[in-house]
């Protein structure tokens, strides 16, 4: 059975503040828009069933699943284009189409998508036994399994610490590097595994099985993720047209901390030594946010338990 088949039947992708991320982005009916992260196109399909004939909808994603997907749901619509990439290299794609610049809006919803987590397959989740993999593009770079293998135990432990925000990093660290030594570890269960052992036992029950941190950060480690977030947002100034809206949906505090200081950055505009003969109009703010941070509603999480953590902030171009 196809790949693209096989995570179609295990979740059908529920996704997270779409009328608000959309209704939020959506300034003109005849615009260009980017989907920086089509997943199973809910976001997509939305754009497009707001779009005019004349509007255009161009969309990016690493998973083969979700190209698959969108190749079989989507071609038939001459607005849409995808592309089988990172958004982090959406300038070099939209410069190639000539629409550099003129964009009316650019969307990220970050992190790991239901079908990708809930395919066996493909290794992101320690609740479903399946080999490591956990690649988002699983035609390119290493596997968990390789990655596991070579990397040192202080870099290990660093990258626990920093995108997991594991407070066990080192003695998770040190039981990974131990059992290796011993046996490969290749699949989902035995990692999950080697981390519960690792950690103390907790007091009271806990709400999040302790190898949650663990596998998110070595998910975003082999994926880049954080590094190609500051990649993409970084592009997202030249690629809009003036007026043009900005939308991020984060689902985890690293993640919004990085869209929340870009946003504040730019509003801010380019700080100046005091005394430097400049007038301050010469380094106005690029960007301004639109309304608060928007969260599910509790009928939304109770629907979806997992957006209970997503956050959507929203800006718009000024300059």
């Amino acid at each position: 059975m196809a790949a693209c088949r096989m995570s179609e039947i295990f979740h059908q992708h529920i996704p997270v503040l779409l009328d608000e991320a959309v209704a939020s982005l959506f300034t003109s009916a005849d615009g260009i828009y980017v989907d920086a992260t089509f997943g199973r196109g809910s976001h997509s399909q939305a754009i497009l069933n707001k779009l005019s004939i004349n509007g255009r909808l161009i969309a990016f994603d690493k998973d083969p699943d979700a190209i698959a997907y969108a190749n079989k749901h989507f071609s038939h619509d001459k607005r849409f284009t995808i592309f089988h990439s990172s958004f982090a290299d959406m300038q070099t794609y939209l410069h190639k189409l000539h629409v550099f610049g003129a964009v009316q809006g650019i969307l990220f919803d970050l992190g790991v998508s239901s079908p990708q987590l809930d395919n066996p397959e493909r290794g992101f989740s320690f609740s479903r036994e399946g080999k490591l993999d956990m690649r988002m593009d699983t035609t390119s770079g290493i596997d968990a399994i390789k990655w596991l293998a070579q990397i040192e135990e202080t870099d290990l432990a660093n990258v626990l610490w920093n995108y997991g925000e594991e407070k066990f990093s080192r003695r998770i660290a040190r039981a990974i590097v131990t059992a290796r030594s011993k046996s490969s570890i290749t699949t989902t269960s035995q990692l999950a595994d080697i981390i519960l052992h690792a950690t103390p036992k907790p007091k009271k029950p806990y709400d999040k099985h302790p190898a949650t941190r663990s596998f998110q950060a070595i998910r975003i480690a082999i994926n880049q993720e954080l590094i190609e977030l500051e990649q993409g947002l970084g592009q997202t100034l030249e690629a809009l047209a003036a007026g043009g809206r900005l939308a991020v949906i984060s689902f985890h505090s690293l993640e919004d901390r990085i869209v929340k200081q870009f946003i504040k950055h730019h509003e801010k505009g380019q700080e100046l030594p005091r005394g430097l003969p400049v007038k301050g109009n010469h380094f106005k703010a690029r960007l301004k946010s639109i309304g608060k941070p928007i969260k599910p509603s509790l009928q939304e999480t109770n629907v979806n338990p997992r957006a209970r953590s997503a956050i959507l902030r929203i800006a718009e171009k000024i300059l």
